[in-house]
């Protein structure tokens, strides 16, 4: 797996979407892959929490026949925390502060994902 790939990917996320304050990539099981967080955030543990709810909300989806879960959106008195799942075995951490417009983020992490998938999968192209 490509490391900078994925931090410039994660980090080019956070210079389209005023707000970002952290991302992280974890495997669907919890286990941080990659992380920009500040040192207030315990990336650890927040993979390990953003796999559980994640898991949860695939299983509400497929539960209520509203097809693959695409995203989650938590949100707080001081921002909100959005969930993407990156293929079947990844997922995507964003977190940002109460002026993050949520709909452009939604917009910017699309094709992300999709990069990031492929760079998960060791299928990006060279220099992506």
């Amino acid at each position: 797996m490509d490391h900078k790939a994925l931090a410039l990917e994660m980090r080019g996320l956070r210079e389209q979407v005023t707000g970002i304050t952290d991302t992280a990539v974890a495997a669907a099981d919890g286990l941080l892959i990659a992380a920009d967080t500040a040192d207030t955030i315990d990336p650890e543990g927040l993979a390990a929490l953003a796999a559980a709810g994640l898991g949860l909300a695939r299983r509400t989806a497929d539960a209520t026949a509203r097809g693959a879960l695409r995203r989650t959106v938590t949100y707080g008195s001081h921002g909100c925390a959005a969930f993407y799942a990156v293929g079947d075995t990844a997922l995507m951490v964003v977190l940002g502060d109460e002026g993050m417009d949520v709909d452009h983020l939604n917009r910017a992490t699309q094709s992300a994902l999709r990069r990031i998938d492929l760079i998960l999968t060791d299928k990006a192209p060279e220099g992506v």
